[in-house]
């Protein structure tokens, strides 16, 4: 018998894990907050899928109610931006019961340990396996309502449970599912490799006098040498910790060999500008995107916490996190994944070890 599927969220991830499920003929329910952003799946009763899936994919139940799609699930794909991950925690929070998977698609950094978090200071005795993916599983965009376009399904995406004990169950409940999915150490490993925190809101922030110009740009293929040098100059800084913690992270650049077919160059920029899936990617149009508001508080601000309890100065993070601060006019620093939001307030180098299972 086939597991149920609850997915939750509508954006474009969650239309590609929908849709291609459905279409393999699983029971898929869908859950998302907002109506208005359900609406066309409800009225076409499932999603159309193009691209390198191709088909309709129907959907058993698509609801704003929680209840009835966390409760009849046996994996749930929590398939939202990261900052509304702990509300999903706390959503799902009443409904769990023993021996559900969840997957965070993908956790960013200290997606896990959020939603434990969350889910322990509810109350939540339920025996649940948390688990998150490193990144998404699908290069995807929503080309029309009810449907989605998957440009590429990633050939390989790390995936870790917490504790790190757990990842081996999960993937035994989620390859017959996703075979691409494969295991990391911990999901230190995966919080560390969030390749999105070091493209995102660098290429954002230090472009903002050409998204404010109103002339339009394409995210990844227009990115400058200069840019790329302080995305680099980033990424040092998130290896250093990764290795503080013992942890062989990738760095950005081979991160794109692995998950891309046809990536050529030495340096950064070059593998950028070879990347085909990236091309007709649009930039931001204003400096309020996810790209600041998600990879600032659920990329930076925890890796800048776990650098400090590794004692790796981040001046590079640091500094970019404040600009976007001050350029947002929000307290990412406060909002974000500190170390108190993520349960290790406190804790030492081997406490987070610990926690997380490593070793």
């Amino acid at each position: 018998m086939k597991p149920h599927i609850a997915i939750l969220g509508a954006g474009n991830g969650a239309h590609a894990f929908a849709g291609d499920l459905a279409l393999r003929g699983y029971p898929v329910r869908v859950y998302n907050k907002f109506e208005n952003e359900i609406a066309a799946l409800q009225s076409a009763g499932g999603v159309t899928c193009e691209g390198v899936v191709a088909g309709f994919g129907a959907l058993e139940l698509i609801t704003t109610d929680i209840a009835p799609v966390v409760a009849n699930a046996d994996i749930l794909f929590v398939v939202v931006p990261a900052n509304a991950h702990a509300f999903m925690a706390h959503a799902c929070a009443p409904h769990l019961r023993d021996d559900q998977v969840i997957i965070l698609n993908p956790g960013r950094t200290g997606g896990a340990l959020e939603f434990r978090n969350v889910l322990r200071a509810r109350g939540v005795t339920a025996r649940v396996l948390i688990a998150e993916a490193q990144t998404l599983l699908y290069t995807c965009r929503i080309s029309a309502p009810a449907r989605v376009r998957i440009t590429m399904v990633k050939r390989a995406v790390t995936l870790a449970a917490l504790p790190a004990r757990d990842t081996a169950r999960v993937l035994e409940r989620l390859n017959p599912l996703f075979p691409q999915f494969v295991a990391a150490s911990d999901v230190l490993e995966t919080g560390l490799d969030n390749i999105g925190a070091m493209f995102h809101p660098t290429t954002t922030i230090l472009s903002v006098g050409r998204i404010e110009s109103g002339v339009p740009f394409e995210f990844y293929r227009d990115l400058t040498p200069s840019i790329a040098r302080f995305i680099e100059t980033m990424d040092a800084e998130r290896l250093a910790v990764a290795r503080a913690f013992g942890i062989r992270a990738q760095s950005a650049s081979e991160w794109l060999a692995r998950s891309y077919d046809g990536i050529t160059g030495d340096t950064l920029y070059e593998r950028i500008q070879s990347n085909a899936a990236y091309r007709g990617i649009a930039a931001p149009r204003a400096i309020d995107t996810r790209y600041i508001w998600e990879d600032v508080p659920t990329g930076l601000v925890p890796m800048v916490a776990l650098g400090k309890i590794a004692n790796v100065p981040m001046p590079a993070c640091e500094g970019l996190a404040n600009i976007a601060c001050a350029l947002l006019g929000r307290d990412f620093w406060n909002e974000g994944r500190n170390a108190r939001q993520l349960g290790i307030e406190g804790y030492t180098l081997a406490q987070v070890k610990k926690t997380c299972g490593v070793g």
